[in-house]
């Protein structure tokens, strides 16, 4: 039922989902531009349309009694950003206890203006040995979807310059707002 509203959602406001279908069981997603809420709202319904279920990182206060419960239905992640935890590692130790896990994120970290993106995605894709999958939402083109893929090779300055190039022309929502310099 999910995946015929998210169809009918995208057909109605002219959205089209392109780019890899097909998942590998173990892979890390990083999405951008994320520069609106309906950057969600969208890469869910792709999510739907795919018949994934991405778990994302989400901020441990959002965390409450009930609206916990709902998020981690949803395949919500707690982070807890004001202890001095080594979240890489965590993260790296959920992929190497499962076969199939796909983990969503923005490496941008807000949808504010960053001066650059934080790079554990790097190092957890590196140390977790699996590949990192490259997810745009353009809205100038209104599509979503992967369009490449790294396996890191450990080369962290060209591997960066690599997804920073491919993402360097991917339109935000809200363009002021982005800025694909990782380093």
């Amino acid at each position: 039922m999910k995946r015929i509203l998210a169809i009918m959602i995208f057909r109605l406001i002219g959205w089209k989902v392109i780019g890899l279908s097909v998942f590998p069981k173990r892979c890390l997603v990083i999405c951008a531009p994320h520069t609106s809420n309906w950057d969600f709202f969208f890469a869910k319904c792709y999510g739907y349309i795919l018949g994934i279920s991405p778990g994302y990182l989400a901020k441990s206060e959002l965390f409450l009694p009930i609206l916990g419960k709902i998020l981690k239905w949803n395949g919500a992640i707690p982070i807890y950003r004001s202890s001095s935890n080594n979240m890489v590692a965590q993260i790296v130790e959920m992929y190497n206890q499962r076969n199939n896990l796909i983990i969503g994120l923005s490496p941008e970290g807000t949808r504010s203006r960053v001066d650059r993106w934080k790079t554990g995605f790097y190092h957890i894709a590196h140390q977790a040995d699996i590949p990192i999958l490259f997810l745009k939402i353009d809205y100038k083109y209104k599509e979503i979807g992967v369009f490449n893929q790294l396996i890191p090779t450990g080369n962290y300055k060209k591997d960066i310059l690599f997804i920073e190039k491919e993402f360097s022309s991917v339109h935000a929502k809200k363009p002021n707002c982005y800025n694909p310099v990782i380093k």
